[in-house]
């Protein structure tokens, strides 16, 4: 065979080599294509779940009203019965306004507490923009008997981690910044006090845990869907139909809990990043930490 001919053996090993990489690369398309899916009906079905719920109380609600106003005008039309009658219908009006105030999500005290996050929310901000701080947010575990975090934000690029201990200010070199007791400490107790297992060291299944409880534990969010990557120490959760508002706010309530159960459960400091959702999500809170830290 001269050196003009084309060499049969290596053309046919370059055409496997590509049909095998289209082949590898159409099923990786497959796949992301099948998990955006199931992600998008994993939302779909918390939302409809959600929705039932509230279905089912006002159901209820209106089931109780109807009651009421039975036995009132059965009390009006008979005499003899009418006491019991009469004490039957304010039951049933009674049971109606407290199932209508304990319909899941909460609306008048979501908005009540919202109001009040935003007022923290917002001395918070001035607070950091009158000292210049960074827009990083640092969640550090502690070392107590029962383990919890605070909330570390800089002054300076790198700092060195103070002590959670220290603050609220903290004037020390590379250190200096504002140490904070978050608004997610006291959430994260609560539910790491109702978990019916031990709280997990292993980044998916905390991410799980996490999003079940701020979904289903304090119905702070419609929907929160973790994506974990350990070997880059990074969890991202994608949240819609915060209950109090917009998470990109300073220590807000869902990205708080979040960072402090990372923080906890890894037992690292977590950087926080709150960042627009895109058209999937609302929100993005990106948790990272050192994964070359021992």
């Amino acid at each position: 065979m001269s050196a003009d001919e084309p060499n049969v053996e290596h053309i046919e090993a370059e055409t496997t080599n590509t049909v095998t990489w289209s082949d590898d690369e159409r099923r990786a398309d497959q796949y992301e294509a099948r998990a955006e899916r199931l992600a998008e009906e994993n939302r779909r079905l918390r939302i409809q779940y959600a929705n039932a719920r509230r279905a089912d109380f006002r159901r209820a609600a209106i089931l109780f009203v109807g009651l009421g106003l039975v036995a009132a005008i059965a009390g009006i039309a008979f005499e003899n019965t009418r006491d019991v009658l009469f004490a039957l219908a304010g039951t049933g009006l009674f049971a109606a306004v407290l199932t209508s105030y304990l319909v899941p999500g909460q609306f008048v005290a979501a908005e009540i507490g919202e109001r009040v996050y935003t007022s923290l929310a917002d001395t918070l901000a001035a607070v950091a923009a009158e000292l210049g701080l960074r827009e990083e947010r640092l969640y550090v575990p502690t070392d107590d008997e029962t383990p919890s975090a605070r909330l570390f934000v800089p002054l300076e690029a790198d700092p060195e981690i103070p002590s959670p201990r220290s603050g609220p200010v903290v004037t020390e070199d590379d250190s200096r910044g504002l140490v904070l007791q978050p608004t997610g400490g006291e959430l994260f107790r609560e539910f790491r006090n109702t978990l019916s297992e031990d709280l997990t060291g292993a980044p998916e299944q905390l991410a799980s845990q996490l999003a079940a409880g701020v979904v289903e534990q304090f119905e702070l969010a419609a929907v929160v869907d973790p994506e974990v990557d350990v070997d880059g120490g990074r969890i991202t959760f994608g949240i819609a139909d915060s209950t109090f508002g917009d998470v990109d706010r300073l220590d807000h309530p869902i990205a708080s809990f979040l960072g402090c159960g990372v923080a906890i459960g890894l037992d690292r400091v977590v950087s926080l990043e709150v960042t627009d959702g895109g058209s999937r999500y609302d929100w993005l809170v990106t948790c990272r930490w050192d994964v070359e830290e021992s």
